[in-house]
């Protein structure tokens, strides 16, 4: 067990601040980021030329360095040797709050796990915004983020999400929008969904109904900007605790046709796999090498 004193003075260690920054507005930064922003050795980050814009108009003189998906891993051991010299760094995304689907969070584990504080400043956050401008219920809802681009990998999303009964929130890029509102048809049926795109920008714009609706939008509307999709959660989720074998293991569900249909090994796999909708690789592995 480890416990941060975020705030206690250690002048041998540095301290890792995580700075949200606007996600369109820039009046949306708070005082305090910008305090953080001008007192600390260097910021990490996500694209320097677009956080050079930011401090060029708040007037902040601060060394940058890149740390982005490319370069994460060749900068890491910079970053925490640095903040291990007693040097105080911020990590900026390129909007929002960093570690939310960026690189950031690996760089947080990191220095977690070297026991340097990870301080983490309250602000801009597109999925909150939308949640919450969406409508949609939002005493419990569940952040995915970019769903994958590989077919098999984005099968096996939907297959989760559609069991999902918290409202479901998403990133899309403008180039894969209709495309995803067709797999969410395909996959979730006609559920009501909310486009909110350019958020706290001129632009902003809110598209609510369903997903028919929003698809005929995207057919004329403006497909421009970065996207949060926010989904109803499921009414009557068909999910593992409506079905008989909702409680067993794998291996107890394997065990059970074994015994109870006489299948051999294999056919009970294939059939638990198909049960639980998962790879047979899946279920044989945790069957024969558990």
């Amino acid at each position: 067990m480890k416990t941060q004193k975020s705030y206690q003075d250690n002048s041998e260690i540095g301290i890792l601040y995580i700075v949200p920054t606007p996600i369109g507005n820039l009046e949306d930064i708070t005082i305090r980021a910008l305090n953080t922003l001008k007192q600390v050795n260097l910021i990490a980050a996500e694209d320097t030329r677009h956080t050079k814009k930011i401090l060029t108009h708040f007037d902040i003189h601060c060394p940058l360095t890149s740390y982005h998906e490319h370069s994460q891993q060749s900068k890491l051991v910079y970053l925490l040797n640095e903040l291990k010299a007693g040097k105080q760094i911020a990590l900026v995304s390129d909007a929002g709050m960093p570690g939310i689907s960026d690189p950031g969070t690996l760089l947080i584990q990191e220095a977690i796990q070297a026991e340097i504080n990870v301080v983490v400043l309250p602000g801009a956050n597109a999925a909150l915004c939308a949640l919450i401008g969406s409508g949609l219920a939002t005493d419990h809802f569940y952040f995915y983020g970019f769903l994958p681009k590989k077919n098999k990998e984005r099968k096996k999303a939907w297959q989760d999400l559609k069991r999902q009964q918290a409202t479901v929130i998403l990133y899309e890029s403008p180039y894969r929008l209709k495309a995803t509102l067709n797999d969410i048809k395909a996959n979730l049926g006609n559920r009501r969904v909310v486009i909110a795109r350019e958020l706290t920008k001129k632009f902003e714009e809110y598209i609510r109904g369903t997903v028919e609706d929003v698809l005929n939008w995207a057919e004329e509307g403006t497909v421009k900007g970065e996207f949060c999709l926010i989904i109803e959660g499921a009414i009557d989720p068909v999910g593992t605790e409506q079905l008989w074998w909702g409680e067993l293991s794998v291996i107890e569900h394997v065990d059970h046709y074994i015994e109870a249909e006489q299948l051999t090994s294999k056919e009970a796999i294939k059939k638990v796999a198909q049960e639980r909708e998962v790879a047979k690789r899946e279920v044989y592995q945790q069957y024969h090498l558990n």
